[in-house]
């Protein structure tokens, strides 16, 4: 059995060497339509970067599946052999390999050389990494009872592998959401005195209103200890509740926002929306 490290590192090169061809096929092709060095080297800047996320991501899927290659060989008895695993990663070398072998060393030039062996490199590359494994991974699946059934198999236990996490992320959730409302029923009874003083500090007076603010504040640092901004805010609508059935939604100015302004984590809302304009 191969190392998968070798066989990555080997996989590498290959690719670097294909893009190497390429990069040269294209830069001998814009010099023979007339374009100038410094044309050709600022579109291969960007032409690096665009080539090189995409052989990132190109070869991560590779990766992938050549290391789990191994757990489904029942499906492809020939692409996931040793034998044909050398044959795919070492594609561009042979390519290039055969183009060398083409040309008669007497007649041949470096020009004529170099470009027979990059014709190559992307001629076999090509045929082999688009054209013949897709279609043997297809054959293989197709002509083997056994393949399908495993094929068949694996996707099932993939789907129920799928179903099982979803069903428990729904059950984390509701977990969850139980546990918060749960918490809320506790609060409710626990925090129901300061919510009716909170109200009671709203209808107080501007000689008794510095008074109020620190009262208030007094009760937000306490809640902040109890239950943190999620206790804050379930204690704010608890008093402004109150407030609004005792002296109706008109008389009812919402102090408590900017009272808190700063007090644990929370943000007074007009003050934070000013500060996003």
């Amino acid at each position: 059995m191969l190392r998968r490290s070798a066989v990555r590192s080997i996989h590498l090169a290959g690719t670097i060497w294909f893009i190497l061809c390429l990069a040269y096929l294209l830069g001998l092709t814009l010099r023979q339509a007339g374009v100038r060095w410094w044309v050709v080297f600022s579109l291969s800047g960007h032409g690096l970067l665009i080539t090189f996320i995409l052989v990132s991501l190109y070869l991560f899927a590779i990766f992938r599946g050549i290391s789990s290659s191994q757990n489904i060989h029942l499906e492809h008895p020939l692409t996931s052999t040793d034998y044909y695993t050398v044959f795919y990663v070492t594609t561009p070398f042979l390519g290039g390999l055969a183009g060398c072998l083409s040309m008669p060393g007497v007649s041949a030039n470096t020009l004529q050389f170099l470009l027979a062996v990059a014709l190559g490199t992307l001629g076999a590359t090509f045929l082999v990494w688009v054209i013949v494994d897709p279609l043997a991974g297809v054959l293989e699946v197709a002509l083997s009872p056994t393949a399908r059934r495993h094929r068949a198999e694996r996707l099932a236990q993939l789907r129920a592998a799928k179903q099982h996490q979803r069903k428990q992320q729904r059950m984390l959730l509701e977990k969850v959401l139980k546990e918060e409302e749960l918490k809320r029923q506790q609060w409710q009874e626990l925090l129901k005195p300061e919510a009716e003083k909170l109200a009671e500090l709203l209808a107080a007076g501007p000689s008794r209103f510095e008074q109020a603010r620190q009262q208030a504040i007094d009760i937000g640092l306490n809640a902040w200890r109890i239950g943190g901004l999620s206790c804050m805010r379930q204690l704010h609508e608890m008093a402004m509740d109150l407030c609004k059935r005792k002296r109706g939604d008109a008389e009812c100015v919402d102090y408590i926002s900017f009272w808190w302004d700063g007090v644990g984590s929370w943000r007074n809302p007009s003050l934070s929306k000013t500060a996003g304009a």
